[in-house]
């Protein structure tokens, strides 16, 4: 049972690890729940405790120390001491403990952590009887270092200077070579670094050290770096950490001890093994922060065999009661192992589907689980394009691929320069000699993200494998000079910064140059090709997962598209129709000039002729790939300030005509209509129903392609399955207007031709009016579809151009707004619109025919919300297809939970 309940308070603040299990990973954290779960199946866990979440939460709304919290930690402690035998502060055989961060979500070197806490002047003779005089400094030494940095806020470069000149002094390569009078030299220097910087020593009560330990991990739930991978990944500020509070075991001891971080399967590519890097005598920082050079785990075998066997076991333990691929920490202490983390692994995209499916066929997991465990996100950057031919390209480096796929840009040498390039519209690549925490902005920034040192589990590697960015790390022939700003490789080649670079992820090479790039073999199985290189479990995993999701999903997937090749794609890719046909964009180019002379009237007869042939051209070829399935035709919605002359050009060109004497009556008319049709908001201006109504023409010709083209086809034998949409529509009396004129010309066309033609008209909602007055709107039409793009910006009040290149990326730097509404739905405002459109349109018709055109209808969030609300079918681009057709499939085997606050607003 635990030690005490906190005073008055629910949940509890402090837990020992027999007391919690994974289910409690809100309260205890995701690091602190799994030790308990470890704890439960009787791996060989160190003794601990974990000062729970809701103790966090406290600390941060009131800014201090919870009342009562330390007493409830040395109850903890006291039993933490009775277990493991030792006692914290004990001259002769002392307990040290790591205070380590470990939230609700991973947050992978975000927050931070203290090691050896307990190491006084007292007890460095215990620890030197225990495991030698270097072992005891070096313990020392590395507290100094974490407490001055962490709790003090000590710069982290002094202590880092100071290492560099004793192994300099040493000549030696790594710290784990400094001798033990080295090491106490050290401690005496940083500690006088503390003095001289913030006035105070590391305290010589361990108690102390653990209080404000515990203290300074609760404030690092809230640095920059945390907040800011918090907004890249969508996890809530409100969550708070855990602090997990255990027994240190010490793998640097001897050649006997070392630190390892390992997985049950290959992160990278799925493949099934006992994977990651291994460090003899050290502690498990130096395995992950890149300062040394690690070992395959495989070597682990030969180095200690024992230890090596007992580590498989835990691992096929540990996979098959998670059932998924697991991330594992453990310190070897003179041939002891000890299990000291796991959680379910961060890994690349298109190992996440090729476990899954592995998981299947291994019995732990079912179709629907295994689609549980991808997303859209992941798809989505598998389709996304790989290096093409090298040659020509001299091989800068390689090193470990720690993260798949291509990336080409600029190279850039410290985060704040790859930030910075990338907001000027720059593609950057990060080089670093080895990353922090630190370097986050600059990894979200990049194109990809190269490193000289660190293993296939460093700093770089996991969070670039968890934001999909292109990985290479441990590139030990490439030499950064940040002085000169140079990077220099072991065959003499030196690039300035600035200089292009491309980087292969999935072999683990750096060209010179930019490499073209070519379509991802999953982008390929997915369009009907085939693959070079055989049997491929990737796209194997894809297409089972897909063809599941398929299986699976109510809701229909179709495209947006009005050209030839884009309907093409669009049936490769799995459409099942076309949702949005923009006839505007069929008469951009050198075709514009008819709307010019259409809205100018010149020659307008003319220009609407040529308007109608055209359309009905287009419409002829889409509806035939298109056979049988339904495509959406919008009528012409051409913001006319895309189609006119610009209006300064001409008034321009006019001006100079007039100081040159020249005579030009073409010019002077056609500005003088120019500016009689000028707007100075073209977006909410005369377009859509409202260009409609003003020049009915424009109905009547599209009207009749659509018509003919539909007959033309059906008189071959086909099936064509128009459908009308009025774009803009704010007011009913502008849909029945505008509809009235189309089934009159379809009437009329069907009459030439001696036949019935059935085409539905609907119209798009778009405007907050339209889905306010979505009731009325239902009486006249056959279906709704939502144009989110236009509902976004009509609803936020907001230029969607202007703010994606502007004041959106400050508003989510500040945590203004946790995602850029215009490619993930805003579910609050623009989603309730929607769920009340659904409700009120159904209810006045409960046929009525409901879809998503807008982009947002390929963004895998957005689509579980349409589903949640009960849409027929989402329609995208034809590339997001497939992540539409697979989150949809996803939204059906979800828990219901994942959906509940958007089924709320239904």
């Amino acid at each position: 049972m635990a030690v005490n309940a906190t005073p008055e308070s629910s949940p509890p603040w402090v837990l020992d690890f027999a007391d919690g299990d994974r289910s409690m990973a809100d309260l205890l954290g995701g690091k602190g729940a799994n030790l308990a779960e470890m704890t439960r199946l009787g791996l060989p866990v160190p003794h601990g405790f974990i000062v729970t979440t809701a103790a966090c939460r406290e600390y941060l709304r009131h800014g201090s120390e919870p009342p009562g919290l330390t007493a409830l930690v040395d109850a903890h402690l006291a039993r933490l001491e009775r277990d493991s035998g030792r006692r914290l502060g004990d001259p002769a055989d002392p307990l040290l403990v790591s205070v380590r961060s470990g939230g609700r979500f991973s947050m992978p070197g975000m927050m931070e952590t203290v090691l050896d806490v307990g190491v006084t002047d007292d007890t460095v003779p215990g620890l030197a009887r225990r495991g030698g005089d270097r072992f005891a400094w070096d313990c020392y030494r590395r507290l100094v270092q974490m407490y001055g940095r962490t709790v003090l806020g000590v710069d982290g470069a002094l202590f880092e200077h100071e290492l560099a000149a004793a192994r300099a002094t040493l000549q030696v390569s790594h710290d784990g070579e400094l001798d033990a009078l080295t090491l106490r030299a050290l401690v005496a220097s940083f500690r006088r670094i503390l003095q001289r910087e913030v006035g105070e020593d590391l305290p010589q009560d361990p108690r102390e050290q653990l209080r404000r330990a515990v203290l300074a991990v609760f404030s690092s739930w809230n640095v920059p770096r945390a907040r800011f991978y918090r907004r890249q990944e969508g996890i809530p500020d409100d969550l708070g950490t855990a602090v997990n509070v255990v027994e240190m075991v010490y793998g640097n001891t001897g050649p006997r001890s070392g630190s390892g971080v390992c997985f049950t399967r290959d992160p990278a590519s799925g493949e099934l093994g006992a994977y990651g890097d291994y460090l003899p005598n050290a502690q498990g920082e130096d395995v992950v922060n890149g300062s040394r050079a690690t070992i395959p785990l495989a070597q682990l075998a030969q180095l200690d065999p024992a230890a090596y066997t007992a580590l498989t076991g835990h691992l096929r333990t540990l996979e098959e009661h998670y059932r998924d691929l697991c991330d594992v920490e453990f310190t070897i202490e003179d041939g002891t192992l000890w299990v000291l983390q796991t959680r379910v692994g961060k890994r690349t995209a298109a190992a996440a589907f090729r476990i899954a499916c592995a998981l299947v066929d291994e019995g732990l997991i079912d179709l629907d689980e295994a689609l549980r465990r991808v997303d859209g996100h992941q798809l989505s950057r598998l389709l996304h394009p790989q290096l093409g031919d090298t040659s020509g390209h001299d091989l800068l480096a390689t090193g470990l691929p720690a993260s798949p796929g291509a990336g080409v840009g600029e190279v850039a040498l410290d985060h704040e320069t790859a930030a910075r390039w990338a907001r000027e519209g720059r593609d950057v690549v990060l080089v670093r000699q080895e990353t922090s925490p630190d370097d986050l902005p600059g990894i979200v920034a990049a194109r990809a993200v190269v490193t000289a040192r660190g293993g296939l589990t460093s700093h770089a590697a996991v969070v670039a494998r968890g934001m999909g960015r292109p990985c290479v790390v441990g590139a030990a022939d490439l030499t950064i000079d940040l002085e000169t700003r140079t990077v220099t490789t072991l065959a003499g080649t030196t690039l300035a910064e600035g200089d292009t670079v491309s980087v292969d992820g999935t072999s683990g090479r750096v060209h010179l140059g930019r490499v073209p790039v070519q379509p991802s073999a999953v982008a390929t199985r997915l369009a009907g090709g085939a693959t070079d290189n055989g049997t491929d479990p990737v796209s194997d995993g894809v297409l089972r997962l897909l063809a599941h999701a398929d299986a699976r999903r109510r809701v229909g997937v179709r495209a947006n598209a009005e050209t030839l090749p884009d309907a093409l794609a669009a049936r490769q890719y799995g459409a099942e129709g076309i949702g949005l046909f923009r006839t505007e964009h069929t008469l951009l180019g050198e075709r514009r000039e008819l709307v010019e002379r259409l809205v100018l009237d010149r020659e307008r007869d003319d220009a609407l002729r040529q308007i109608g042939e055209l359309a009905r051209a287009d419409l002829v070829q889409v509806l035939e790939v298109m056979d049988g399935l339904p495509v959406v035709v919008r009528l012409l919605d051409p913001p006319l300030h895309e189609f006119l002359p610009d209006l300064t050009a001409l008034a321009v060109e006019v001006a100079v005509n007039d100081a040159t004497g020249v005579e030009d009556d073409e010019a002077q008319a056609r500005l003088a209509a120019v500016r009689r049709w000028h707007e100075s908001n073209p977006m909410l201006g005369l377009r859509g129903v409202r260009l409609l109504a003003v020049l009915p023409e424009l109905v009547d010709v599209q009207a009749r392609a659509v018509a003919e083209a539909a007959l033309d086809l059906r008189a071959r034998g086909l099936d064509p399955r128009p459908e009308v949409m009025v774009p803009l529509v704010a007011e009913s009396a502008e849909l029945v207007l505008v509809r009235a004129r189309v089934e009159a010309v379809l009437a009329a066309v069907a009459a030439e031709r001696r036949t019935t033609l059935r085409v539905p008209v609907g119209v798009m909602v778009e405007l907050p009016r339209a889905a306010l007055t979505s009731g009325r709107l239902a009486a006249v039409a056959d279906f709704f579809s939502f144009g989110t793009n236009d509902l976004t910006q009509t609803t936020w009040g907001m230029s969607r151009d202007d703010a994606e290149t502007g004041f959106l990326r400050t508003y989510r730097e500040q945590g203004l707004l946790a995602s850029d509404p215009f490619s993930t739905l805003d579910v609050d405002g623009v989603g309730r619109l929607v769920s009340l459109a659904v409700r009120e349109g159904r209810r006045t018709r409960p046929d009525l025919g409901l879809g998503a055109c807008g982009e947002h209808g390929g963004d895998p969030d957005s689509v579980r919300f349409f589903v949640a609300a009960g849409l027929d079918y989402v329609s995208c681009s034809p590339p997001r297809v497939p992540v539409a057709r697979l989150e949809a499939g996803r939204a059906e085997v979800l828990e219901p939970a994942a959906g509940g606050a958007w089924a709320d607003t239904r």
